[in-house]
C-alpha cells in the first residue's frame, strides 16, 4: 500500500493542502474543529507528516530526539500575572511558572551520554504551549528515535500515529492502549515498600499521610503502592491528609496547612517527590515544628538536593540518569524500525534514609 500524502489528507477531510501543513506546523493557526477533522483524517490515512517522511526517505537521521517539557514554562497568557506600572513606567510582573521536575535534568544528561557512547546526534525538544503537537512532529521528522518525557499534555500528542513510524520510548508513562512501544519505570512500588517497612519498623511509626498530587503518573503509581502497604501493615493512614495542589499556585499546600493549624499533622509524612518534601520542610519550619523530633518528612526521587538540605533528606533513589541512557539504548538498538508490540522496562530503587527520619546523614 501507498504511504498516505498530504493531498491524501486534504481530500479526506475536504480541506486544502495548506490547511493540512497547518494543522502540524502551526495548529494554533487553525480552527479547532478543523484541526480535529484533517488530524482523524490523518490517524485512518495513518498519514507522516513532512518532516518525518523526509526522514524516512532518507534512510537514517543519524541522530536520536527526547522530548520534554520546557525548564521554565512561563503560565500562558490570562494566568493572573500582569504587567504594573511604577512611577508612571510599565514593569513586568515577575512570571509565575509551571511546575518542573528537578530529577528531569539527570535523565537527559543519561540519555545525552549514550547518544555519545553510540555515535548518535541528539535532539531535545520542548513545547513552549500547552499545544505540544507541533513540537513533537518537528522533532519526529529530524530522528530515528523519540524518547518522550511526562507532561501534563501527553494525551494530546498523536502516539499512535507516531509509534508506526519510529521506534518510541516512553518515560514514566503509560498509556490506555498498549501502544507498540516501550515503556522504562523506576520500582516505585518496591521504593515505597522500602520506605514504609523502615519507618514501621525501625522508627516505629504508627501514623503517617501521603503528601502529593496525582498529575505525574509516577506519583500515582507511589500512592497506589503506599495505600495498599499501609493497609496490609495494619498501620493508621490520615486518608483525607492527600494533598492535590498545584506547585507554584498560591494554594499550595492547603490541607497541610489546616492539619498543622488544628494540630493533627501525623508522626511522618510521607511525600510523592523529593520537590514535595522540600516545601513540606520549609512549611513545617515555617509553623515552629521540627523535623525529624515533631513530624518526619521523607521524599520520593533522590535528587541532588535532598543530600544538601538541613535536616539531609530521607528518600527512595531512582536511577535517573540510568532512565535516559536506557531510552537512548533501547532506541539506538531499533536502527529506525517502530516496535511491534509493547516492551516494559523496569530499573530497581533503593532507599537512602537521612537525618529527616533520624537517621545519620
Amino acid at each position: 500500500m501507498a504511504r498516505a500524502t498530504v493531498y491524501d489528507v486534504s481530500e479526506k477531510a475536504g480541506v486544502s493542502t495548506a490547511t493540512v501543513s497547518f494543522t502540524f506546523r502551526r495548529p494554533d493557526k487553525v480552527r479547532p474543529k478543523t484541526r480535529e477533522r484533517v488530524l482523524q483524517a490523518a490517524k485512518e490515512l495513518e498519514y507522516i507528516p513532512s518532516g518525518s517522511a523526509r526522514g524516512l526517505a532518507r534512510g537514517s537521521n543519524g541522530a536520536l530526539g527526547i522530548y520534554a517539557f520546557d525548564m521554565l514554562i512561563e503560565r500562558p497568557q490570562g494566568s493572573g500575572a500582569e504587567d504594573v506600572s511604577v512611577l508612571g513606567e510599565d514593569v513586568p510582573a515577575e512570571p509565575d511558572v509551571l511546575p518542573y521536575p528537578l530529577y528531569v535534568d539527570e535523565v537527559l544528561r543519561g540519555f545525552e551520554l549514550e547518544c555519545w557512547k553510540h555515535d548518535q546526534g541528539l535532539f531535545l525538544g520542548a513545547a513552549k504551549g500547552r499545544d505540544d503537537h507541533q513540537a513533537v512532529t518537528d522533532i519526529a521528522g529530524r530522528v530515528d528515535g523519540l524518547a518522550i518525557m511526562p507532561s501534563m499534555f501527553n494525551l494530546q500528542l498523536p502516539l499512535e500515529l507516531l509509534c508506526k513510524t519510529m521506534p518510541i520510548v516512553l518515560i514514566s508513562m503509560d498509556s490506555e492502549k498498549k501502544l507498540p512501544a516501550a515503556h522504562v519505570f523506576c520500582d516505585n512500588r518496591s521504593g515505597m515498600r522500602q520506605l514504609l517497612d523502615h519507618l514501621i519498623d525501625v522508627h516505629q511509626i504508627s501514623s503517617l499521610a501521603f503528601v502529593g498530587g496525582f498529575n505525574a503518573e509516577d506519583v500515582s503509581k507511589r500512592y497506589e503502592a503506599f495505600h495498599e502497604y499501609i493497609h496490609e501493615r495494619g498501620v493508621e493512614s490520615m486518608e483525607w491528609f492527600v494533598d492535590d495542589s498545584v506547585a507554584g499556585s498560591d494554594e499550595r499546600l492547603v490541607r497541610l496547612c489546616e492539619a498543622i493549624n488544628m494540630g493533627k499533622v501525623p508522626r511522618a509524612l510521607v511525600c510523592g517527590t523529593d520537590q514535595t518534601a522540600f516545601e513540606v520542610l520549609q512549611l513545617l519550619e515555617d509553623a515552629g515544628l521540627s523535623v525529624p523530633d515533631d513530624v518526619i518528612v521523607t521524599g520520593f526521587d533522590g535528587i541532588l538536593a535532598g543530600r544538601l538540605m538541613k535536616p539531609s533528606l530521607t528518600t527512595v533513589r531512582q536511577p535517573m540518569e540510568a532512565r535516559g541512557r536506557m531510552a537512548a539504548r533501547l532506541l539506538d538498538e531499533r536502527n529506525g524500525k517502530p516496535w511491534d508490540e509493547s516492551v516494559t522496562e523496569v530499573l530497581p530503587v533503593r532507599l537512602i534514609p537521612r537525618e529527616s527520619c533520624g537517621c545519620a546523614g
